[in-house]
């Protein structure tokens, strides 16, 4: 069991164990980390020179969303997560939207295809995690257009 984890560009997600640990998936492995889903978050949204508070403020900023934020988690890499509930729930899995293949309505939720073809199934209802979804991809064409921006 890992008491530290940072979040790369091998993380598939974050998913809850119960109150006090988590599972984190990568391309080629899996870890079980002695923290809570939201402790990870926010220890890296630190570690890449935010808070977890600071990333949700930047993504209401760029695109008017207003709860279950989709994050930044580190930006020169784009790597941007989104939560597949409300974060005040402790049932909380966090997704990398670049890493997703597919997903699709299962017997207890959605299952969710990475582009390694690994697969995990949420407690979340096909519609709610196409709309985390899409939101996660409105905040990530919102950083690509201030990027432009930025450049000209």
């Amino acid at each position: 069991m890992l008491e530290e984890y940072e979040i790369n560009s091998s993380t598939l997600a974050i998913v809850p164990i119960d109150h006090g640990s988590s599972r984190v998936y990568e391309e080629e492995t899996e870890y079980v980390v002695n923290k809570n889903v939201h402790k990870i978050i926010d220890d890296n949204c630190k570690f890449y020179g935010s808070s977890y508070h600071g990333r949700c403020e930047g993504t209401k900023y760029l695109t008017g969303i207003k709860s279950k934020f989709p994050i930044i988690i580190e930006e020169s890499r784009n790597m941007i997560f989104f939560p597949t509930n409300s974060t005040r729930n402790e049932d909380n899995t966090w997704i990398s939207l670049n890493k997703i293949k597919n997903y699709k309505a299962s017997n207890r939720g959605a299952t969710i295809e990475f582009l390694n073809s690994q697969k995990i199934e949420v407690p979340i209802s096909f519609y709610s995690l196409e709309n985390q979804y899409c939101r996660a991809v409105i905040l990530k064409a919102k950083l690509y257009e201030s990027k432009l921006e930025k450049n000209r």
